[in-house]
């Protein structure tokens, strides 16, 4: 399998529907293809593993190319070198996310959360937020590490940025869900934040709690849910 033949073969799929999406994104109507993700990822099952053929992939500079090197890379086979090469190249949230749920999240991720929650750079930051919040999801959390990356929260949520609030909003739900006592944590930062006179802290406590204050426990479920979802409606 060669690259242009993955590039051409994504163009033969192409639609302009998916197209005005990613642009939509901010992504630049060059660096774009137009293939939705549910067929990228069928893709992925299907290219080589080897590291150096897929940031080839990844450096055609199309968007959905970067998702399919994403997808089909390893995580033990991504080196540090590699890690900034594609932080400092994503320009998406999808990207950032995937990235981040994908790779990051089954290495060492609190070393990333530690060193770019204080970041400037907005990818960066948000990284550390969508690693927070998947780790109460795909990792074994206990209350001292649910209750350091709240206090991390409070201290690193008076970014304006649209992209950044909603991370953090994210990442403090997500940790709620984690059990009862992880809930009570959560609310009373999302609390404290709305309290705050910063207008991006207020605004993501505020966020946070519409769903925090829903949260109930489910028999047969390890994780807190919503009580408007079908199943939290039934324990409610």
């Amino acid at each position: 399998m060669k690259i242009d033949e993955i590039v051409i073969h994504l163009q033969e799929q192409a639609s302009e529907k998916y197209k005005n999406n990613v642009i939509k994104l901010g992504i630049p109507a060059e660096n774009t293809i137009g293939v939705a993700t549910t067929d990228l990822r069928k893709i992925a099952r299907k290219l080589p593993k080897e590291p150096e053929f897929l940031l080839e992939l990844w450096d055609t500079g199309y968007h959905e190319c970067k998702i399919l090197s994403v997808l089909a890379l390893r995580p033990k086979d991504v080196t540090e070198e590699m890690v900034e090469k594609l932080m400092t190249e994503i320009v998406s949230w999808d990207l950032c996310d995937l990235f981040c749920k994908n790779i990051l999240i089954k290495k060492d991720f609190d070393q990333y959360i530690q060193r770019w929650v204080s970041e400037e750079s907005l990818y960066y930051k948000r990284a550390a937020f969508t690693l927070i919040a998947s780790t109460s999801v795909h990792a074994t959390i206990s209350e001292e590490e649910i209750q350091k990356y709240l206090q991390l929260i409070q201290v690193q949520s008076n970014d304006e940025r649209i992209l950044v609030k909603k991370s953090v909003s994210w990442a403090l739900r997500e940790l709620g869900k984690t059990n009862e006592t992880a809930k009570e944590l959560s609310i009373l930062t999302a609390e404290e934040l709305l309290a705050s006179e910063n207008k991006a802290q207020k605004w993501i406590g505020k966020d946070a709690l519409k769903e925090l204050v829903t949260l109930v426990k489910v028999s047969g479920r390890q994780r807190l849910i919503s009580d408007k979802s079908k199943m939290g409606r039934v324990a409610k």
